[in-house]
């Protein structure tokens, strides 16, 4: 099936291309960002070698969505969508930090909590949990925003004030509008029978200063998700929870040997598994939503973006 997982655009006032692990950023004019989610799928910080059918469209669609929900209570860097794999905005200056927020001990945390830390982030974890237990409030577990093909970092509120990466007026506002953010994200998860695990925002400055959510939001690639339906239960009999995700991603990488280190190779994706993550990927988008998943034509991905981009600039 046809894919996107590289571009090469030359838009009118084009100044400069950045190549994140899944997105694709074209700076316009110093004035607005083109964003192409591209069908890359990124795990423990590694690009694998082939594309996931519908994988940007589904992950662009989500994060508009989000953004659309949640732009009463948080500004966000949206203008348009002139594309189901594109999000236009306004050009900001991100902060150098990924704000992760945590309802549940799940994932990296739950890792962590194994190998016997008590201390995530600067932030203290009660003792006596286990996995997937919810924790008594949410916690706020920051990471620096590395480079391509360099491992976020974890980094605690103290260390990312003393090293100045983010000024201390400016991270009250990012840690209140991360929990309000979750806070919105976890009622709308509850009405579609999901509990919002956890997830991460990334932040920017507009050129008149004012700080806006840009980059995704509650997507399967930056958030973790359970089925409320029997959750409890499951923990109660030291069970998996099921989970909406791309943590399936993870477990099978964990399975064939692979976690991102050095000398590990990246297991054979076939055919036949790529098509299971794509069906996945559906399967979130329709539960995360709550609508059927419309897919956009793929016979020319790329010659559909440009055109709708070009028709957009040129309005």
């Amino acid at each position: 099936m046809n894919t996107i997982t590289s571009t090469q655009f030359n838009f009118p006032g084009q100044k400069s291309l950045y190549k994140g692990k899944v997105r694709e950023v074209y700076n316009i004019n110093d004035e607005l960002l083109v964003m192409i989610a591209t069908d890359r799928l990124s795990a423990f910080d590694v690009v694998m070698p082939k594309g996931i059918p519908f994988k940007g469209q589904i992950l662009n669609q989500i994060a508009t969505k989000f953004m659309q929900l949640t732009e009463d209570i948080v500004p966000n860097w949206l203008i348009a969508t002139p594309d189901p794999n594109v999000a236009v905005g306004h050009l900001c200056d991100p902060f150098k930090v990924e704000m992760v927020i945590r309802g549940y001990l799940s994932g990296h945390a739950a890792r962590e909590y194994a190998a016997g830390k008590r201390m995530l982030c600067g932030v203290a974890l009660p003792e006596g949990m286990k996995e997937n237990d919810k924790f008594p409030t949410p916690i706020i577990t920051p990471t620096t925003k590395a480079d391509l093909g360099v491992h976020d970092e974890d980094i605690s509120r103290e260390d990312i004030l003393a090293n100045g990466i983010v000024s201390e007026e400016d991270y009250l506002v990012l840690e209140k509008y991360t929990r309000d953010l979750f806070q919105r994200g976890t009622e709308i998860a509850a009405s579609r029978g999901l509990i919002l695990v956890d997830t991460k925002y990334e932040f920017g400055k507009t050129k008149d200063g004012k700080i806006v959510l840009i980059d995704e939001i509650h997507t399967p690639d930056s958030s973790r998700y359970f089925y409320a339906e029997g959750y409890q239960e499951r923990q109660d009999n030291d069970e998996a929870q099921k989970q909406l995700s791309k943590e399936f991603v993870r477990q099978w990488l964990i399975a064939n040997n692979f976690q991102g280190k050095e000398g590990q190779q990246i297991p054979e994706m076939t055919d036949g598994y790529i098509a299971t993550v794509s069906e996945r990927y559906i399967e979130l988008y329709e539960n995360i939503i709550g609508e059927k998943f419309e897919k956009a034509d793929i016979t020319n991905i790329n010659e559909r973006i440009e055109k709708n981009v070009l028709a957009f600039l040129n309005q």
